[in-house]
């Protein structure tokens, strides 16, 4: 069909784009004259296929078409005239010509806000839907029968970029080309608009239409303003000075420490805070902006009435300045014009769908992905280059990341850590006000108060986790750059070792010198292993039968399963985490965690470190709280995909049935252990002793696969027990940050309780305690090294997990190989299992038969990251570590094709 376009912006170009493609001979374009040496993008395009192209100052004077323009128009012979976006008034003369008319693209669901700001007033009204209507042009203002709509929800914090990157400019595109499609093949309907409902909105090239209304709620604040982002931008006057407001969004909290700054018309002062300015509405509700211009240059409205920052210059590498010629290029291309360092983009007449283009080029060109924002915050070509180059390097354009540290000098040095919660890349208060309490299980003192998270607080980190997902850049990185950046959180990791080793000692109790081997050193190492997954995550070619004469090709992908909850436990804070975040991260979800509320502080300092790594906001999300609200929110929620939690097995028992019930989301759990240890009498009976003690006493006992049970071998049974105690006697017990202290303190009281209890119960049953069982004499919650013997079957202790210090031995006769197997796996639990022999056949035979999910032979607590972790029966199913982690956070899709 011969088509003749009637318009101007990129959009308009990728329009002619889409309809050459589809085989339409475009026989004109009709655009507005250049702005100084700045063409329109359509006339670029058009231009460069050797397209005529009319540019025309106007159509009409006086209502009259211009003679000379009709004559230019009429000599092209056009069947349909297509405007995807005409901000000139078009004769009807022109309108009505072609035999198929014309048809014309507006950004509402008509007949709703007719004008030429229609998707400006969608926002602002706060409609809960967007959408554009493609419509036969008529001699009324958007008022001509429809020939198609499409529809989209609008989020709480959409702008009109936001709307136009996602829906309006991508799926308009598709919709023009459809709609020239149904008129070329006779199918376009023509449905009349409804009088109900219609609205005509004024177009806002008035400034006084853009000045804010302090006297209404705050979401019709928020509504206004987002409505006029970018442009032409909501303002206001604030001491004194005329400011636009940009990048609003409803604010959570109930409120924020900072310096009071007084809008003209606005009764309650605003505040300017570390996350931007925030503003009350007359209805005591609050909403935050993010940056302001202020005579006319855009900055951080948390920087408004600072000190301006100075930054160092970027020097660039030959290969980059390669990249910012190629960028200087682009510029040139969309401003038509020369481009010098100090050349502002917006000054020389760039506007919101010019940034749309620029960040889609950088993307092509440069490899990085720019948001929208960090256009308008770098206006100049120079400072463009600094923030892209910082890009390009895994580096971030934010503001040096700061907040409210606890600071401490302990272990011989400084440390520093965070005590709020951490969603959407920053610390912030838990809108209950309620606050758990950390104390350090070595001196029962208080290290902080912690912010305690709430429903509420889950409902934001969820919300943040599923927008970084879905919209936000961790949802489109290549996968080696997702590596990279886990890489360089395990580096960091590194340089904070000694920092994050101490700070689980005094939150957690840990040894120090175990921390910095196993608790932080372990967490390092699995970092870097996932790290290295990340772009080795593949799927698979199968071979289905062809329907013939034609054939298929069956191929899987691996895919990331979206936002992920974890609940981690207590005796491994930071390698708990570790182990299930590493994989999920690798895998490409993004997650919101609890760490266990009585050691929250490893968890908050590495989301800290996180943010220095680069991780985007939403990414990770860091919530201590309570199992009861925190965790059953998390476990509860809808967007929530995958939960994987350690802990008990009657918590994990609630964690299934509130997944299955909330969303059917995946589950993975690593429940409670019983785990069996035995001990025949051909082994090494040194090494049986030393793998003994470290089955049981590692870590103080809070290990989950500490061996719950040692079965020992008539022969040696004595000498072993005698051997044993004298280990225990040898122990140092103490403060953990002393280098050579070996046993170090519980990890809370309750749990110290409990253990007295246990011990109390073993003694009740008749077990012969032949060390400890007692508190040692000092303060903190320390725990004597136990032990018991003659220990049988039906005892409470010999079924029941301690997750202490106290070790249970059982005697087996000599030679009862199946025997002892057998009641080995006599319990509800499988997590781990050991045998000890220097027979191979034996070890191989016990091994097989043990019903557990890892068995140890010669040794004990070998674990390593490349090796899968994880139980069977009531001790959980998945895995943590190794390849088969990854599968826990994927999901398979299967793609058939026919040709």
């Amino acid at each position: 069909m011969r088509v003749a376009i009637i318009g101007q912006s990129t959009f308009a170009g990728e329009v002619y784009k889409q309809l050459v493609k589809d085989g339409h001979k475009i026989v004109g374009v009709f655009t507005v004259p250049d702005q100084g040496s700045r063409e329109d993008p359509l006339a670029t395009v058009a231009a460069s296929d050797g397209v005529d192209v009319f540019k025309i100052k106007s159509w009409r004077k006086k209502g009259v078409a211009l003679p000379d323009v009709l004559e230019q128009y009429m000599s092209i012979e056009p069947e349909l005239n297509v405007m995807p976006f005409c901000t000139q008034f078009i004769p009807m003369e022109v309108i009505n010509h072609p035999k198929n008319k014309s048809i014309c693209y507006h950004p509402s669901i008509l007949p709703r806000h007719r004008g030429a700001s229609s998707i400006n007033w969608t926002l602002m009204c706060g409609d809960k839907k967007a959408g554009f209507s493609i419509f036969w042009a008529d001699d009324g203002l958007d008022t001509g029968p429809i020939l198609l709509q499409r529809e989209v929800d609008v989020d709480p914090n959409d702008t009109v970029d936001s709307l136009y990157n996602r829906f309006m400019y991508p799926e308009g595109i598709k919709a023009m080309a459809e709609a020239v499609k149904l008129v070329s093949d006779g199918k376009a309907p023509k449905i009349t608009q409804p009088a109900e409902g219609a609205t005509y909105d004024p177009m806002l090239n008035k400034k006084e239409l853009c000045k804010i209304n302090w006297d209404q709620s705050a979401e019709d604040i928020h509504n206004f303003i987002r409505g006029l982002d970018s442009s032409p931008g909501a303002w206001t006057v604030m001491d004194g000075k005329e400011v636009k407001l940009f990048g609003s969004k409803m604010f959570s909290g109930s409120s924020a420490e900072g310096q009071e700054v007084q809008l003209e018309g606005l009764t309650t002062p605003g505040v300017i805070h570390k996350d931007g300015l925030l503003l009350t509405g007359k209805d005591g509700k609050k909403l935050n902006v993010a940056r302001i211009s202020v005579d006319g240059k855009m900055m951080n409205a948390s920087k408004y009435g600072a000190a301006a920052e100075t930054s160092e210059t970027v020097e660039l590498t030959a290969q980059e300045q390669e990249v910012a010629e190629k960028m200087r290029e682009t510029w040139k291309a969309i401003l038509n014009m020369d481009v010098a360092d100090d050349l502002d983009f917006f000054k020389a007449g760039a506007g919101s769908m010019d940034v749309v283009r620029l960040v889609e080029e950088t993307k092509e060109k440069a490899g990085v992905s720019l948001e929208n924002e960090d256009v308008y915050m770098a206006t100049t070509f120079k400072e463009f280059v600094q923030v892209m180059v910082l890009k390009m390097r895994g580096g971030d354009t934010k503001p040096v990341f700061e907040y409210d540290a606890i600071k401490m000098h302990v272990n011989n040095m400084d440390i520093e850590f965070p005590n709020q919660l951490f969603i959407d890349g920053q610390f912030v208060d838990a809108t209950s006000g309620k606050f758990l309490k950390s104390i350090n299980p070595a001196t029962e003192e208080l290290i902080c108060d912690v912010h305690a998270a709430g429903k509420e607080d889950v409902d934001r980190a969820v919300a943040a986790a599923k927008k970084a997902f879905y919209e936000g850049p961790w949802g489109t990185m290549n996968a080696r750059d997702r590596g990279t950046l886990i890489f360089r959180l395990a580096d960091l990791m590194e340089q904070h070792k000694e920092e994050l080793a101490t700070i689980e000692t005094i939150d957690s109790g840990a040894v120090y010198t175990l921390a910095l081997k196993t608790h932080v050193g372990m967490s390092i190492d699995t970092w870097r292993y996932f790290a290295g997954w990340c772009d080795k995550i593949e799927g698979s070619t199968i071979p289905i039968n062809n329907a013939r004469p034609n054939h298929n090709l069956t191929i899987t992908k691996k895919e990331p399963i979206g936002v992920c909850g974890l609940v981690t436990p207590w005796n491994y804070p930071l390698m708990m985490l570790s182990w299930k975040m590493a994989a999920c991260l690798a895998a490409g979800n993004t997650v919101v965690i609890k760490p266990a509320q009585v050691s929250p502080l490893t968890a908050l300092k590495f989301a800290e470190l996180s943010v220095r790594a680069g991780i985007p906001p939403g990414v990770i999300s860091v919530l201590p709280g309570t199992g009861s609200v925190c965790g059953q929110a998390i476990a509860d929620h809808k967007d929530v995909r995958k939960l994987g939690f350690t802990g008990s097995t009657e918590i994990g028992q609630v964690i299934m049935k509130s997944c299955a019930v909330s969303n059917l989301k995946k589950v993975s759990l690593e429940l409670g252990g019983k785990s069996p240890f035995i001990i025949f009498a051909d082994c090494d009976l040194d090494k049986a002793v030393r793998m003994g003690m470290s089955s049981v006493f590692f870590n103080k006992g809070e290990n989950c696969i500490a061996a719950g049970r040692l079965f020992v071998e008539e022969a040696i049974h004595d000498e072993f027990v005698k051997r044993v105690v004298e280990e225990c006697k040898k122990m140092v017990i103490g403060d953990p940050l002393n280098r050579g202290t070996a046993h170090g303190p519980q990890n809370h009281k309750a749990h110290f309780d409990k253990l007295l209890e246990y011990i109390d119960i073993g003694l009740k049953e008749g077990a012969t305690l032949m060390y400890g069982g007692k508190r040692v004499d000092r303060p903190g919650y320390f725990l004597h090294p136990t032990v018991f013997t003659n220990v049988e079957d039906h005892m409470f202790i010999a079924k029941e997990e301690s997750f202490g210090p106290i070790m249970v031995i059982s005697k087996f006769g000599n030679g009862q190989v199946e025997e002892v197997v057998a009641r080995a796996n006599n319990t509800e639990y499988g997590l781990a299992s050991g045998v000890m022999t220097k027979d191979i056949s034996k070890a191989l035979l016990v091994s097989e038969k043990l019903d557990a999910g890892t068995c140890f032979v010669n040794t004990y607590n070998k674990t390593d990251v490349a090796a899968p972790f994880g139980g069977f029966k009531q001790s959980g199913f998945g895995k943590d570590l190794g390849r088969e982690a990854l599968h826990e956070y994927l999901k398979t899709k299967t793609i058939t094709f026919e040709y």
